[in-house]
């Protein structure tokens, strides 16, 4: 078997796919759709891999617009990640349409050469990534059994095989007082708005005390209803992020001590309600993401090394990497100082450098799941350093 071969098979079916690819993108990328509303979306995608031979299942997990798509023979089996949710009024500003096709790209070309590699190629269609967390709840319902390995590519600014990601959890938070006349009668009133702006007084002075790269930060979404009226209610929208899973533990506890605080103080009380999906840290397979660097160097990218002086964001791939060998890269589709989660990002995942790196991408997945498939020493290292890094953590 040379690997080479199957190297260059893949690459060309890449080549072959990328015009039907690049409309699939803009499609997507032009018909946003939030998290678990992704019909579009994920009817177009499961359309594209079943024409070509896959075998679908939708709404897997308890989850509407979630799917599995499966092709191969017994042996070990490599999924491709998909993502394909929306932003609020920002659309595809984290580029998940180029998520989506590049992982398709990889899977169908994978296809070509199952037959001298063996195993399985699986794409999971994993809706929500934004607001809930979608992996989290398919990896609790057992979504991902039976797979071997999990790979994806995420856009960004830069060309990475590592990348780091935070330990996440939602809070939302309501605090409920007396209404009164603010001029006429203040005394009779409660202030719910007062209790949750103490809380974020509260919040900002515990920001001096965590760890420099854990993070908290939120939104009001009811703050009263007229200047003249006490409020009697007020409502929040928190997130708070750790550097791993340990910490924020620890954290959750120390920011809900800033609402419970703030309700005593002021006699208002508190509702609150952790989120129901939680974002694991990312824990980057480091066998798996020194052979996609290479992949990628062979292509022509350059791949940065990684930056420590700040984290990134948080992602649901974090819950996959806990259960499986994982790698969440970051391929470069716009310039440095373009920042995610902007309009300028959402403009970016449109281009044609876009779509340029979204069939380099697929490129790097598919050559990275044959030397997974093809070498079955690179899938033992590679679990080998999971079973490592799990115990280590404990």
């Amino acid at each position: 078997m040379n690997i080479k071969e199957l190297k260059e098979t893949v690459k060309g079916e890449v080549d072959a796919q990328r015009a039907e690819l690049t409309e699939l993108s803009l499609r997507i990328h032009d018909n946003p759709e939030l998290g678990l509303n992704e019909v579009k979306a994920a009817q177009w995608l499961t359309e594209y891999l079943e024409e070509r031979g896959f075998q679908l299942e939708r709404g897997i997990c308890q989850l509407p617009t979630a799917f599995r798509a499966a092709c191969g023979t017994k042996g070990p089996t490599v999924a491709f990640m998909a993502e394909y949710d929306a932003l609020p009024k920002l659309g595809h500003a984290c580029g998940h349409n180029i998520i989506a096709t590049a992982a398709l790209g990889a899977a169908v070309a994978m296809k070509a050469v199952l037959g001298k590699t063996g195993g399985t190629i699986v794409v999971m269609g994993t809706p929500a990534e934004e607001i809930i967390g979608g992996k989290s709840f398919m990896v609790k319902r057992g979504g991902f059994a039976g797979i071997d390995a999990a790979l994806m590519v995420h856009p960004g600014v830069r060309d990475t095989a590592i990348t780091s990601a935070l330990a996440l959890v939602g809070l939302d938070v309501e605090f409920f007082g007396r209404a009164a006349h603010a001029a006429a009668r203040p005394e009779d009133g409660i202030n719910a708005l007062e209790a949750l702006i103490m809380s974020f007084n509260a919040i900002n002075s515990l920001r001096q005390h965590i760890k420099d790269r854990a993070r908290i930060h939120g939104v009001i979404t009811d703050g009263g209803e007229a200047a003249n009226i006490v409020p009697a209610h007020a409502a929040g929208s928190f997130l708070v992020r750790a550097e791993d899973d340990d910490y924020l533990e620890t954290l959750r506890e120390r920011v809900l001590a800033c609402f419970t605080g703030a309700a005593t103080a002021t006699g208002a009380r508190l509702e609150y309600k952790w989120a129901e999906g939680r974002y694991a840290a990312l824990r980057t397979n480091l066998t798996i993401a020194g052979l996609y660097g290479a992949n990628m160097e062979s292509l022509g990218r350059r791949i940065y090394a990684p930056r420590n002086d700040r984290g990134l964001g948080s992602t649901d791939m974090g819950n996959v990497s806990v259960i499986m060998p994982a790698i969440h890269p970051s391929l470069a589709i716009a310039p440095l100082g373009v920042s995610a989660h902007s309009p300028e990002f959402e403009k970016a995942a449109a281009s044609e450098e876009a779509h340029r790196g979204m069939a380099i991408g697929a490129k790097a997945l598919a050559m990275t799941a044959i030397d997974l498939l093809a070498i079955p020493e690179n899938l033992a290292r590679a679990k080998e350093e999971f079973l490592r890094r799990g115990e280590a953590e404990g």
